[in-house]
């Protein structure tokens, strides 16, 4: 393994404990570091070099992960999930066993990193992130609008919700008692105030897609069919390097393939992993969706495979055939639930748009 140190830390918003292992003597100290990041760098420059620094990824960010390595300390972000941990670990947990821990995994080469994002790329993903929050807010702001109603009695049956005439329909209702009209203007407010700030960040995505740094890779996987815009960008900021992934691994990486339970003779596959990116499983299932009905002309998505090259074009259309023929095979011909065709459809989306991006 060489001389040098490794560090592992727990790190916090506002404290820093270290598991310091030194290859020289062997020795292992479990100690206070600073929790600023300028501060903790320069405190980690003490020990011996060469400096291997780990922490887990969560909330604090990739920004101490920058500094380390702008420093010359190489740091491996640990993907939480991936950490082997004992039984008994489980039953003690705390700060100083947690750095600890990690610093003998750091040493043993047993941690698997995530991949750390430059700046553009952070702030790209957080906007992306802050859409989906609005998509959120919006849609728990007409559930209690609309529950609102139904207790007073008050249902909208002239077709579908959340229409321009709805809108107007909404306008119009009156409350006999000042608290009822005061709690439904509240809810209306709330349900205008989500959809301003989805429609925004909307607006602020479309802009930042057209960048040069996503242009290519967005443009390509717009032209399939369920990936627009803002579900090619999402894809492009949450997943980032396409080229680390292959057609077989994207799907375990989403976690959109089965869970696994082997022990001699017997073989037994579950519900999907769910591993890996939550948001982008979720377009991802979404889009399956649109492969549902039969192939046919659309005015969006021509416009969207204008200019592209002819092989991108050849591949989009060979996946639209070949995704919607999944579909009508698992639902109609082996009567499989939709809910779980979707999935299955999605994990093949995957790979097709692992495809498309990797085509520069």
């Amino acid at each position: 393994m060489g001389n040098g140190t490794w560090v592992g830390l727990d790190v916090h918003a506002k404290s820093v404990v270290a598991g310091v292992i030194c290859d020289d003597t062997g020795e292992l100290r479990v100690m206070r570091a600073p929790h600023r990041t300028e501060d903790l760098v320069r405190w980690v420059r003490q020990f011996d070099p060469p400096l291997r620094v780990a922490y887990e990824a969560g909330p604090t960010g990739f920004g101490l992960a920058r500094s380390l390595e702008g420093a010359g300390i190489g740091c491996v972000v640990a993907a939480p999930s991936l950490i082997a941990r004992s039984p008994a670990g489980r039953n003690h947990k705390n700060d100083a066993h947690d750095a600890e821990h990690l610093a003998r995994l750091l040493r043993q080469g047993e941690l698997t990193p995530v991949r750390i994002p430059d700046p553009a790329d952070e702030a790209a993903r957080d906007l992306v992130r802050a859409r989906e929050d609005a998509r959120a807010d919006l849609m728990r702001a007409r559930h209690r609008l609309s529950k609102l109603l139904l207790r007073h009695g008050v249902v909208y049956e002239s077709g579908r919700a959340w229409t321009r005439a709805h809108d107007a329909w909404l306008r119009r209702q009156q409350f006999a008692h000042p608290a009822a009209r005061a709690a439904f203007d509240d809810a209306y407010d709330a349900v205008l105030g989500a959809g301003i700030r989805r429609e925004l960040l909307h607006c602020e995505i479309a802009q930042m897609a057209s960048d040069l740094r996503w242009a290519d890779v967005v443009g390509r996987l717009g032209c399939l069919r369920g990936v627009g815009t803002l579900t090619a960008f999402a894809l492009c900021v949450e997943i980032g390097d396409w080229h680390r992934l292959t057609g077989a691994t994207i799907g375990a990486y989403l976690g959109l393939v089965p869970s696994e339970s082997q022990s001699g003779a017997r073989h037994a596959r579950g519900p999907i992993t769910k591993a890996g990116n939550s948001h982008a499983r979720r377009l991802l299932v979404e889009a399956a969706w649109h492969h549902r009905q039969p192939l046919r002309t659309s005015v969006a998505i021509e416009a969207r495979r204008s200019g592209q090259r002819p092989e991108v074009r050849a591949r989009a259309e060979a996946a639209g055939v070949r995704l919607h023929h999944r579909w009508y095979h698992l639902e109609r011909r082996r009567g499989v639930r939709s809910t779980i065709v979707a999935t299955a459809v999605a994990r093949e989306l995957a790979g097709w748009c692992w495809s498309l991006a990797v085509m520069d």
